[in-house]
C-alpha cells in the first residue's frame, strides 16, 4: 500500500463540494486524514475566494489509475478540466505525492510542483504530513513551510464538519 496525499479546492459551492468530494473518497479508500480546511484569495485571477485543503490516503492503486479516479471524482461535481488554467472551479482535485514516487508522465507529475510554490497546499499539507521528506528536495514539508511562510498568502481555517 502507498500513503497518497491529495490537494482539494472548490470555489464554486465550496461547503458542498468539498463534503461531497471528502465522502467519496471516504467510501472509496476508508480512513482518511484530513487537513484543516482553509479560506484563501484565488491565485492567478479574479475570483470568489477558495476552500483548499490536502487529504491523505492508503491506496493499492497506482498513481495514473489514482489520478484517473480523481479526475472522475471531479467531472461528478461538474469540473470541466479543459476551461483556463486559472480559473473559477467547482472541485480541484491533485494528486501531491504517491509514495516517495517521481514521475514526469503527460497526465501526472509527482511530486506536484505546486507543493514548493503555493501557500495552499504546503500548509495543509504540512498539517498533516509535516514529518514526510519532499521526494525530490529532501527537507521535511514542515521545514518547507517554514521557509515558505514569510512570503505566504493569507489564509484562515474554516470550520467545516468533514465527518
Amino acid at each position: 500500500m502507498k500513503r497518497a496525499y491529495v490537494s482539494i479546492g472548490s470555489n464554486i459551492d465550496r461547503e458542498t463540494n468539498v463534503r461531497s468530494a471528502i465522502a467519496q473518497l471516504r467510501r472509496r479508500y476508508g480512513r482518511l486524514i484530513i487537513s484543516p480546511i482553509y479560506e484563501s484569495e484565488a491565485v492567478g485571477f479574479v475570483g470568489a475566494a477558495f476552500y483548499n485543503g490536502v487529504i491523505g490516503l492508503c491506496t493499492n492503486a497506482d498513481a495514473l489509475t489514482l489520478n484517473a479516479e480523481l479526475r472522475a471524482i471531479e467531472r461528478a461535481h461538474g469540473r470541466r478540466r479543459n476551461a483556463a488554467k486559472f480559473c473559477s472551479r467547482s472541485l480541484d482535485l491533485d494528486l501531491l505525492t504517491w509514495g516517495d514516487a517521481v514521475m514526469q508522465h503527460p497526465e501526472l507529475i509527482l511530486p506536484r510542483p505546486e507543493i514548493l510554490e503555493q501557500a495552499y497546499v504546503l500548509r495543509p499539507l504540512a498539517d498533516i504530513a509535516g514529518d514526510v521528506r519532499h521526494p525530490l528536495d529532501g527537507q521535511t514539508l514542515h521545514a518547507l513551510w517554514l521557509q515558505l511562510k514569510p512570503s505566504a498568502q493569507a489564509m484562515r481555517v474554516v470550520e467545516l464538519a468533514l465527518d
